[in-house]
């Protein structure tokens, strides 16, 4: 997987930032698990689209498939999905911190155009 020199690993948010895999992934973790043809039940795109969205997430390591009969099915790879929530916990601190500063430049901007 390639990653940022900030440590957000691009590939992966690539894969979240997708409304349908966002969407395919909330399914398994309500459901616990499927295949693309009984995701594709609860989706408005085929089986072949969800299957398409599965490999993606699957490469990602969001995701991964075991075949079962002429099917895989697909869970939540957890430790993937925690490497996410730190990565996004990261991006949330970094963001805080940036924003704090800009909000103490427009502080000192407005001072000095009061005096």
């Amino acid at each position: 997987m390639r990653t940022a020199v900030d440590g957000i690993d691009d590939e992966l948010w690539s894969a979240i930032g997708d409304p349908t895999r966002r969407r395919v992934l909330d399914l398994l973790l309500t459901r616990g698990g499927g295949t693309a043809t009984s995701l594709s039940d609860q989706l408005p795109v085929s089986r072949q689209a969800v299957a398409k969205h599965l490999g993606i997430l699957d490469r990602t390591g969001l995701v991964h498939g075991v075949t079962a009969g002429r099917e895989r099915r697909y869970e939540i790879s957890e430790a993937q999905f925690a490497r996410a929530i730190a990565q996004l916990n990261a991006v949330g601190t970094a963001w805080d911190s940036r924003l704090a500063r800009l909000k103490r430049i427009a502080e000192q901007i407005q001072r000095s155009q009061q005096q």
